[in-house]
């Protein structure tokens, strides 16, 4: 970017060489049509008819998914405006943890009627006013149609979670999957002011290949991906009493090197068997707490696990911190850092404490906890891309079970919720002056974009499903969406699909400040990127005359 005089001899130089400056019109269309493709690609894999995404990275692993989230971090987008939509929908997986799907597809269709307005002459400005008043009229509805739900009867909390599971590839074993997540989260859920408090970090979800879907399986307790430590340790323990050590049962190395003179084979043997006499000491120590399982986060000495086994004690050595802390929460018992200050109250409980071999693998069981704050839900399937989906569509079901848990409040699911707001935004829109009527206007249609997005992906007719939906939510028929299976318009709260609410809330609000950031840039200013230095001659053996590396070619070129 430059400026000159009339005569030429002045040159200005105001940006740096090679960069790229794009304004207004051009720069708003550039960002709108990039957001739209990101938006596109995402826009087959919503609903039960969805298809799935292989998405291959440079190594060659391969992901097979239908979920919006992993799709788009997946594809390593590198377009500044396609990358907000990356952030819509890594936004929408965290606060919500389902949903990112739609979230994305509102943005992108947010996005494309805004272009034809600006196209009309209408100012971002004033379109960005309309969504925001759009988006908090959309709010507002959501809470007037919302249901409540009775967290003592978990009908409602299941089929919210059969609703989540019924558009990825577990769809088949959606009811059975639903069951267990429901009694996981419920089991950790903990009553707080008069309400729920719930993390979904407090299920531990682990996979192991082999088996089908059918025999995922929820454990009352922790299972660790480990084996027991020495042979000659019992493989199981009922009515264990577990030791929860964050040390290592080991003799500390000195930092410092250090030298230490013996002149005859007596103080060697005395050296060796104060080793010894500190190792049986720690053991000991275990021993009279109490406790027949200890799980250490550090290592455990050969030699302390021949006294541990001889004393009939499982061990485990170096458990995940992650691993650690759930423990703790489902056993009961104390993560102690100290083993001087080991005492029988710091022990956690469990039935049972085994070791099993599922798949190729051995892993521990530590099962049958009274009152556990941590569950384990194990996944199996027949390969490791159908276990690695199901582990996503078992965590999008958790999250939807935990946002009921705080906020119990659903709408039933099939486009019915964003029609009716779809509805009350047209009318709204009438009561408005100007403009921005258009800018709700055109909010209204872009909700209506997942109906209609549904209905395609089932291969049936967007318009005639469309007005029929239209002219029954003007009737008054509050829950008619597209039950996509039967390809009819029903009432979606009768075909027990239900979404919570908090899902809902949170797709607005992401569609709505991600179109909005994107439409009121107008000027992309993008400097040229840092060109790699060239490879000395004869390509990588020539780094040894990298010495004067102010002196070598292209040094200056950045």
């Amino acid at each position: 970017m430059s400026s000159s005089s009339q005569a030429g001899t002045l040159t200005v130089l105001i940006l740096k060489e090679g960069s790229n400056r794009s304004r207004g019109r051009e720069a708003q269309h550039g960002n709108i049509t990039a957001a739209k493709v990101v938006a596109e690609s995402v826009r087959s894999s919503l609903g039960p008819k969805a298809m799935d995404k292989m998405l291959v990275d440079s190594f060659g692993d391969v992901t097979i998914t239908s979920d919006g989230r992993t799709i788009l971090d997946e594809m390593d987008i590198q377009h500044p405006a396609a990358k907000m939509l990356v952030e819509v929908a890594k936004t929408q997986d965290n606060e919500a943890g389902d949903g990112t799907t739609s979230a994305v597809i509102i943005s992108g269709e947010l996005l494309s009627r805004a272009e034809e307005l600006i196209d009309k002459n209408i100012h971002s400005t004033i379109i960005i006013d309309g969504y925001k008043k759009a988006a908090e009229k959309a709010l507002q509805t959501l809470d007037k149609i919302a249901l409540p739900v009775d967290l003592d009867n978990p009908e409602y909390l299941k089929k919210a979670a059969i609703t989540s599971m019924a558009s990825k590839i577990v769809a088949e074993y959606k009811e059975y999957l639903a069951d267990i997540v429901v009694k996981a989260m419920m089991e950790v859920a903990e009553k707080q002011n008069g309400g729920y408090k719930v993390d979904v970090d407090d299920v531990k979800v682990e996979k192991k290949t082999g088996g089908s879907l059918s025999e995922t399986s929820l454990i009352n307790g922790i299972v660790l991906d480990k084996e027991i430590v020495h042979t000659g340790m019992p493989k199981r323990v009922e009515d264990a009493k577990i030791a929860l050590i964050d040390a290592s049962l080991e003799i500390e190395k000195t930092e410092l090197d250090s030298k230490i003179s013996i002149e005859s084979p007596e103080q060697i043997e005395a050296f060796l068997k104060q080793e010894e006499t500190m190792l049986k000491d720690m053991a000991n120590k275990i021993l009279a707490s109490g406790a027949n399982v200890v799980i250490c986060q550090k290592g455990i000495d050969d030699m302390a696990q021949h006294f541990l086994a001889r004393k009939g004690i499982i061990a485990i050595r170096r458990a995940k911190k992650s691993d650690m802390e759930k423990l703790a929460k489902a056993t009961g018992g104390k993560i102690v850092t100290k083993l001087d200050d080991i005492a029988l109250s710091d022990l956690g409980c469990a039935a049972l404490v085994e070791e099993r071999r599922i798949g190729e693998d051995k892993m521990t069981f530590v099962e049958g906890c009274k009152h556990p704050k941590a569950v384990t839900v194990l996944i199996r399937g027949g390969s490791q891309r159908l276990i690695a989906e199901a582990e996503r569509s078992i965590h999008d079901a958790l999250c939807v079970i935990k946002d009921l848990i705080e906020e119990p409040k659903i709408v039933a699911g099939g486009g019915a919720p964003e029609l009716e707001m779809a509805g009350v935004l047209k009318k709204y829109a009438e009561s408005l002056p100007g403009r921005e009527q258009l800018a709700v206007r055109v909010f209204a249609e872009a909700l209506e974009s997942i109906a209609v997005t549904l209905t395609e992906n089932a291969g049936l007719d967007p318009v005639d499903v469309l007005s029929e939906l239209r002219s029954r939510h003007e009737r008054g028929e509050t829950w008619a969406g597209i039950e996509v299976l039967g390809g009819k318009v029903q009432d979606m709260s009768k075909m027990n699909v239900f979404e919570p609410v908090a899902v809902k809330k949170q797709i607005i609000k992401s569609a709505n400040e991600a179109a909005s950031m994107i439409l009121k840039i107008d000027d992309i200013i993008a400097l040229e990127k840092m060109k790699a230095p060239p490879m000395p001659p004869g390509g990588a053996g020539g780094m040894g005359g990298m010495g004067g590396m102010g002196g070598y070619p292209g040094a200056g070129e950045y």
